[in-house]
């Protein structure tokens, strides 16, 4: 397969990206187990330096033999509890790819893919896909798991997997009747007193803020007198609260695929209804585009909007079955479509899909296309393991929620939710509802009542502009967000990207130099500027 960066970058992104666990393929992967290593945590404190060793092996699976040389690991100890020492301490995974011409070093360069929850310790080796070779040549890349996620003492909310498979197969994302819809509330609450029984102190410190300050002290433990950053979708609210708190710290941040920080920490509710808006913008794009480009989509013959709706409004009814396929259901379809938004390499297999699905409840019309052939993206979703010995342990990673819970400022009752679904539905009819039972259907019961985020001020000022990134047809984090992102920033240059999909980073050349030359030399772009995607979808 080509190289393709929105491959790399958004799956990181896609963790928690829709709904936390509910997508194409059902659940979402869960986080690596932490591995043993031979490297120990350094001392407690920010002039103690990373211990850099060798690597477990399924850290670097993947990397050339050639170049496993430039990878080392470290786990570096910090405070559960920043303002409190007395409460223990947790070890931040790290990996570092070191700068291919160490004479030319400029430093450090910490990468975040968003979230919250995504691991972020292998990211440096996606470098090669998402930086320009002078990136390469003068950074040491450096990955990280943020605290409760991968192996930094990831946040578990279950002691076994039987619970945890209980608790979330009670989660509709698109319920619908009322029995679906109560049961799906019920599984929120259940879900909370899971991680308060369970979680441990950590789970009042997921806030960003937190991640912040560890993300400080590893700039410092690696003797960087100044930050250089490059986070993506949630990794941007890293990059914007990092730029907040220590604005004389900050030496180049690139944020990509931004949200918007002023109303996610002030307004969980209205932010989350305008994410729901973001996905329906997209989704309409794509369905111009595929109207567009005529016979390379699938989907193209008559009205792709048109037919889009009537597969939709047949499937909250009831499920369809391709021969040889498992019943796809409402929530299967909307969870699918709105990954496959992030990724425009995708978008050709998701019209061929669509337009499998539209023969399918128009037999007589469409008898010759009635072939057994098996969707290419919109795949059911993968069913829990059945063969689970009793009380097997529980291997997930609770971080999604934990930050959300403690950053995203929910001023309802849950007891509103269904309400504000039927509102946002009427407004977002593909992704309302399904926006509405996540974040803003868990947060309001999350045993968290008094978490120690930053919610402002974001105008503190840098002394180099932050280079934000926004693509017009981006679903998860819309356009408008980067705009908001860049005037809200006390200093920022917005580079916009007529493109599709979620992060742009290694996909537009233009923006891609762009940011090569802000990193090395602090070169600042000049504002307004509009670039293009290497590739259009079909």
């Amino acid at each position: 397969m080509p190289r393709s960066t929105q491959g790399r970058v958004r799956s990181f992104a896609l963790v928690g990206a829709l709904v936390a666990g509910v997508g194409l393929a059902g659940t979402a992967g869960t986080a690596a187990a932490a591995e043993d290593s031979a490297v120990k945590p350094a001392v407690v404190g920010a002039t103690a330096a990373p211990n850099w060793g060798t690597c477990p092996a399924a850290t670097l699976a993947g990397v050339p033999a050639d170049q496993v040389q430039l990878y080392s690991c470290a786990r570096y100890r910090v405070p559960i509890d920043h303002d409190n020492a007395a409460l223990g301490t947790i070890d931040i995974a790290m990996l570092k790819r070191a700068a291919r011409t160490p004479d030319k070093r400029v430093g450090s360069l910490f990468l975040n893919p968003g979230g919250p929850g995504g691991s972020g310790l292998r990211m440096p080796i996606s470098g090669p896909a998402i930086f320009q070779p002078q990136v390469l040549d003068r950074f040491d890349l450096i990955g990280f798991d943020p605290r409760g996620v991968g192996q930094s003492n990831p946040l578990r909310c279950f002691t076994t997997q039987e619970d945890a498979d209980e608790v979330f197969g009670a989660q509709i994302s698109v319920p619908l009747s009322r029995a679906e819809i109560s049961g799906t509330l019920a599984s929120y609450r259940d879900y909370g007193r899971f991680c308060k029984n369970n979680a441990g102190s950590l789970l009042n410190h997921m806030s960003t803020k937190d991640v912040v300050r560890d993300l400080d002290k590893l700039r410092a433990a690696v003797g960087d007198q100044k930050l250089t950053f490059v986070g993506f979708s949630y990794g941007t609210l890293i990059g914007s609260t990092y730029t907040s708190m220590f604005p004389k710290q900050s030496r180049a941040i690139v944020i990509d695929g931004n949200v918007d920080p002023a109303l996610r920490t002030s307004d969980g509710v209205q932010y989350d209804r305008e994410r729901a808006q973001g996905f329906e913008l997209a989704l309409d794009a794509f369905l111009k585009r595929c109207d567009q480009v005529g016979a390379k989509c699938a989907f193209s013959d008559g009205n792709p909007r048109a037919k889009f709706d009537e597969l939709r409004e047949y499937l909250r009814k009831q499920p369809i079955t391709l021969p040889g396929a498992d019943p796809l259901d409402i929530n299967g379809f909307t969870g699918g479509v709105g990954n496959i938004l992030y990724s425009p390499a995708a978008f050709t297999g998701l019209a061929e899909d669509l337009q499998a699905l539209y023969n399918a409840i128009h037999p007589a019309a469409q008898a010759q296309s009635l072939q057994a052939k098996p969707l290419k993206a919109l795949t059911p979703g993968k069913q829990g393991l059945a063969d689970l010995n009793p009380d097997s342990p529980y291997t997930g990673n609770d971080s999604y929620f934990a930050v959300n819970c403690s950053d995203k400022l929910f001023k309802i009752r849950q007891e509103q939710v269904p309400d504000i679904a039927a509102k946002w539905e009427r407004e977002s009819r593909t992704f309302g509802r399904y926006q509405a039972f996540a974040d803003t259907a868990g947060c309001p019961v999350w045993p968290v009542k008094k978490p120690d985020a930053y919610r402002g001020p974001w105008r503190a000022k840098t002394d180099v502009p932050v280079v934000v990134v926004g693509n017009y047809y981006d679903p998860a984090t819309q356009y408008k967000f980067s705009q908001r992102m860049a005037a809200q920033l006390g200093n920022a240059r917005l580079l916009s990207v007529d493109a599709f999909g979620h992060c742009i980073l290694g996909d537009s050349l233009g923006v891609d130099k762009a940011v090569a030359d802000y990193l090395i030399d602090l070169k600042v772009p000049a504002n307004g500027q509009v670039f293009q995607p290497n590739v259009q979808p079909f």
